[in-house]
């Protein structure tokens, strides 16, 4: 059998994933079937759009808890390596040396990028730049027509 890949994650993200996974196998699931059953009670299911979203609710709900329990299972706590380097965990501010503007991001496995609460992939273009840079440093990310050029401002381990 092969050999699972692991979700890079932090200690914090593992533990939100954790809270996620329980909201949804206790608090979300219960909503779901009662949904179901007031659809069911309604009669004809032919033609009863409230239980055929109440079963697509039902069925993304159980692949998101299927998806969590995999990377819960295959989580591999990240341990930040050399000091005054970018690893990820770790924080950082970098200004966009075109518009210069600055913008400070934590760099994380895939499993908890959200770029609008500033976290990124380690595998994001602008994360493998940064991977293993310094303070100071002048780094390239390939976007879809360019290359951006982003300044490492400090590191915040």
């Amino acid at each position: 059998m092969a050999e699972m890949q692991k979700t890079l994650i932090t200690k914090e993200g593992l533990e939100k994933m954790q809270k996620e996974l329980e909201d949804l196998r206790t608090t979300k699931r219960a909503e779901v079937a009662q949904r179901l059953k007031e659809a069911i009670a309604m009669g004809d299911l032919s033609e009863n759009s409230e239980y055929d979203e109440a079963k697509n609710a039902q069925a993304f709900l159980e692949g998101r808890i299927v998806q969590l329990e995999q990377q819960i299972r295959t989580a591999q706590i990240i341990v930040k390596g050399k000091k005054n380097r970018i690893d990820v965990g770790s924080t950082v501010t970098i200004e966009d040396m075109e518009e210069y503007v600055k913008e400070t991001v934590t760099i994380g496995g895939s499993a908890e990028s959200n770029p609008f609460e500033g976290r990124i992939s380690n595998e994001s273009p602008v994360g493998r730049a940064l991977v293993g840079a310094k303070a100071g440093d002048i780094v390239e990310a390939d976007a879809p027509n360019s290359v951006i050029k982003y300044k490492v401002i400090s590191i915040d381990d």
